[in-house]
């Protein structure tokens, strides 16, 4: 695995919404300054949209990151996981000259760029599945999909299988050498032109073995790329191993994070963490607060935990990311609904806010991510860090992170403790070796550590 990937930190956005795209058929074309119309999906014309993200990278730097994952950014007809063309930058974003001036000013600044692999799936419109819905079995392209072709006749619906139940989304064959080469030819060309990394959507849908056959040969023209499965359940370090991808989403350690906040059950915590460090000897998970896909952590916990829930985040071991907007605890709750995305994918403003324009709310939680992010910087082996709780109770808990996957001693040079405090009074934990005050609010009195209510701190040896 490449060496970089040791310390990137990644600033995560879904393009569509962030620019302010239509993202649904029925959604009106947008006129842009030049007059021309675009509608929702990949048959308007061309509106230079990426450019909204290029004036965002530097408060990515300023913020201490050095990456940015980008989410869907091909020809779709809709929400972008309905690929129709993984060739071509989608038409309601811009072009491959948006892509590459957006590459480049990320590179120029030394931001690592990922991008939002669909490879399970494509959209129902995709040319591919057009012909075969025209020609049926006798389609160039027919070997691409799973079909069923018993009792079709021509002008039939085709009977293929889609993902999760999503007629729109039209599954690929994923034991066709066609579908392994499409892949290699994807991905291979976004890397050329700059690309550094893939996230691989629905991840968990696609065997193992896929996986298996494509990335070796992906890396041997590209050994410093990175990728990264989305994986919600199953024996993650099984899949890393079957698949050879270097990393999965850690959905268990998210959960844990905002439940344990939320419920004010920190025995959650605990055990998510647990189960978090088991997995190490095998790759490093991508962690995470939010994304997406889900609730805003902000609307999850509430604003005033934010802090807690990322001093967590960023003192475990993992590749962190942090959902555009979480900076400044924006909120938006995901629902099980027609649009109930929109929430969560929010078009954001053509620049950053200055700080005197946020609430007290979001300057404390924007203050907390600098402090956290460069607590990170400073302290790269918790990359792999090894987390044990040293004391926990419903709403309090210390947790100790040390270098390396096999943990070590109290007295180890390399070592952090995050402790929070839920609770309404102040409370006293162990300090366990620690001698100074990182970040966060807490006063150290020999090895006992006396957390404020509702506070949080990172002690250091």
């Amino acid at each position: 695995m490449a060496s970089w990937t040791e310390h990137v930190m990644w600033w995560h956005l879904y393009p569509l919404g962030f620019v302010g795209a239509p993202v649904r058929p029925d959604a009106a074309g947008r006129t842009d300054a030049a007059g021309r119309t675009d509608a929702a999906g990949a048959g308007g014309d061309v509106v230079h949209r990426l450019g909204r993200i290029e004036a965002w990278l530097d408060h990515v730097i300023e913020l201490g990151l050095n990456g940015i994952a980008l989410g869907p950014v091909f020809a779709s007809s809709t929400h972008g996981y309905d690929t129709i063309d993984h060739f071509r930058i989608d038409p309601r974003l811009g072009d491959d000259a948006d892509f590459d001036r957006l590459v480049a000013e990320a590179h120029r600044r030394g931001i690592r760029v990922m991008l939002d692999g669909v490879f399970n799936h494509v959209g129902r419109a995709h040319p591919a599945f057009r012909a075969v819905e025209a020609d049926g079995p006798d389609a160039a392209t027919a070997g691409l999909f799973r079909a069923r072709w018993e009792g079709w006749r021509p002008g039939d619906p085709v009977d293929a299988e889609v993902f999760e139940g999503h007629e729109s989304l039209v599954a690929l064959d994923h034991s066709s050498p066609a579908v392994e080469d499409l892949v290699v030819a994807v991905m291979t060309h976004w890397l050329d032109r700059g690309a550094d990394a893939w996230r691989l959507d629905a991840a968990y849908a696609v065997p193992p073995e896929f996986w298996a056959r494509v990335l070796p040969r992906v890396r041997r023209e590209y050994p410093d790329a990175w990728f990264s499965g989305e994986v919600i359940h199953g024996d993650a370090a099984a899949i890393v191993q079957a698949s050879t991808v270097d990393s999965l989403t850690q959905y268990e350690l998210w959960q844990g994070i905002w439940h344990g906040i939320a419920d004010r059950n920190l025995f959650e915590l605990q055990h998510a963490l647990q189960r978090h460090d088991a997995l190490l000897p095998t790759f490093v998970p991508s962690t995470f607060l939010g994304n997406h896909d889900v609730t805003r952590i902000a609307s999850a916990i509430g604003a005033e935990f934010v802090p807690h829930a990322l001093a967590v985040l960023l003192t475990v071991a993992g590749v962190p990311s942090v959902y555009a907007g979480d900076e400044y605890a924006f909120t938006g709750i995901k629902e099980q609904r027609f649009g109930g995305d929109d929430a969560v994918r929010p078009e954001f403003p053509a620049s950053p806010p200055a700080t005197e324009e946020l609430d007290a709310a979001a300057r404390e939680v924007l203050e907390a991510h600098h402090a956290l992010i460069a607590l990170r910087r400073r302290m790269p082996w918790l990359h792999r860090a090894h987390a044990e709780v040293v004391d926990v109770a419903n709403t309090s808990i210390a947790i100790r992170s040390v270098a390396g996957p096999t943990g070590g001693t109290a007295g180890d040079a390399e070592a952090a403790v995050t402790v929070l405090n839920l609770g309404v009074t102040a409370v006293d934990l162990p300090a366990a070796g620690a001698r100074s005050v990182a970040a966060g609010r807490a006063e150290l009195r020999g090895d006992r550590v006396t957390v404020p209510a509702a506070g949080w701190a990172v002690l250091t040896a």
